[in-house]
């Protein structure tokens, strides 16, 4: 004996490939499917629908088909509302807790469907009623300004308080995977993921700065996401004056990608390497520990450009122009920077709400700093990788960010003709 499930799409579901996608779905779980309705969008701007009966020999098949496709986009045809269980303690979830993707996602609460605020992937979903959350800030003195009620919004799980109201199962539970565009034109149409190092170089990087301009121009941030190689390869300077021009309006990095940005300006070295003259000057190892030692005397990476300790580059045009930038610190650091954040958990919190500010993310040669980033964006953030490693884009976009596009190509050379577009060709 069977069982079955009615479920639907809608969207752009024929040209972005949805369709094609959950049909594989179900037939590589061993399920079968009969579509039974079918409209289909003639139109560019015209939405396409699909209604499917699944079919799977058991239940637990079933549900394993209907989690995939979920993912997908695919929902329910006649959906009930979330499931709602209370935390047992601090930082734990219930069982069988909904876990997010990045995608754009709505809880059904009393027959209305809610926006999960704060999106992304591998969280929790707490749901918070009005009336029990105004009585919480009575009874606490609170004088937060007026929030719409009810309201859903993700968590990390050590953010998990005794109580919260956690979303489980998958029921009630509506996912919009952003949809590849029908017109690739405008500022951003070549934004549709992928990884390509054919792509023309000047070319690609030409409409990335048209999309960078397009979203200060509908007045959005644009993140920079920097690891050390961008100092070693010569192309400070070029960021340095794309942040002091407000194209980069924040900056997350780790900390040697500072350390090494300081040092250059102190000693005029990378990593002991003079990056004009490619020599080594004598004793020049040392420079990124002596670097760090000046600016831990000043008291920090502010102090030290108010004394003129620091006088150029990336961190300073940061201070100077007031760009916040977020500095992770990691087990192999040397130092670290006062202003690096050596608790992880602390880190990821900061890193986190830097990105949901973020409308634009630049990841430039950076793998795990570029991984953590896009664990926190959502999928609607439009996100460029860079990086001569062909498998730091790739598993950037194996990781879940697949909405990033891919450029392989040295960022010695992409950074220096971003600035030129942007800068140069005002």
């Amino acid at each position: 004996m069977t069982v079955s499930r009615e479920v639907e799409l809608e969207g752009h579901i024929i040209d972005s490939g949805m369709m094609q996608s959950c049909f594989g779905i179900i037939m590589d779980l061993g399920g079968s499917f009969s579509v039974q309705e079918f409209d289909i969008g003639r139109h560019k701007d015209e939405e396409s629908y699909a209604r499917m009966l699944v079919e799977a020999d058991d239940e637990d098949q079933l549900q394993s088909i209907v989690h995939e496709l979920h993912q997908h986009g695919v929902n329910p045809s006649d959906p009930k509302d979330a499931t709602l269980v209370p935390a047992p303690d601090d930082q734990v979830v219930p069982h069988g807790f909904y876990s997010t993707t990045n995608h754009p996602t709505f809880i059904r609460h009393n027959g209305e469907w809610i926006e999960v605020e704060d999106m992304e992937m591998d969280c929790a979903v707490v749901v918070e009623d009005g009336e029990a959350h105004r009585a919480s800030e009575q009874s606490n003195g609170d004088d937060e300004e007026p929030r719409d009620y009810p309201r859903a919004y993700t968590k990390v799980l050590n953010a998990i308080e005794e109580g919260d109201m956690v979303v489980t199962d998958e029921t009630g539970i509506k996912v919009q995977p952003p949809e590849r565009p029908r017109d690739s034109g405008g500022a951003f149409g070549f934004m549709q993921g992928g990884v390509s190092s054919e792509r023309p170089s000047e070319s690609t990087i030409r409409k990335i700065a048209n999309a960078i301009k397009e979203t200060k121009k509908e007045g959005g941030k644009v993140m920079a996401v920097c690891g050390p190689a961008l100092i070693h390869s010569g192309a400070r300077e070029d960021l340095a004056r794309l942040v002091r021009e407000g194209y980069v309006d924040m900056l997350s990095a780790g900390n040697g990608f500072a350390v090494h940005d300081i040092e250059r300006d102190i000693y005029g070295t990378s990593l002991g390497m003079d990056t004009e003259s490619l020599d080594h000057p004598r004793h020049g190892h040392k420079h990124h520990i002596y670097a760090i030692s000046e600016v831990i005397r000043e008291g920090g990476i502010e102090e030290a450009v108010d004394s003129g300790t620091i006088e150029s580059g990336v961190m300073y045009e940061c201070i100077e122009n007031d760009r916040p930038f977020v500095l992770a610190g990691s087990i192999r650091d040397d130092g670290p920077l006062p202003d690096t954040i050596t608790d992880a958990v602390e880190a990821q919190n900061a890193i986190r709400e830097q990105a949901h500010e973020a409308d634009m993310v630049l990841m430039l040669s950076t793998l795990l700093h570029s991984v953590a980033v896009g664990n926190c964006l959502p999928s609607t953030t439009r996100v460029v990788c860079v990086d001569i490693n062909p498998a730091t884009v790739t598993q950037l976009l194996d990781r879940g960010s697949a909405q990033a596009v891919g450029m392989v190509t040295d960022i010695g050379t992409f950074v220096p003709i971003l600035a030129e577009q942007l800068l140069d060709e005002e």
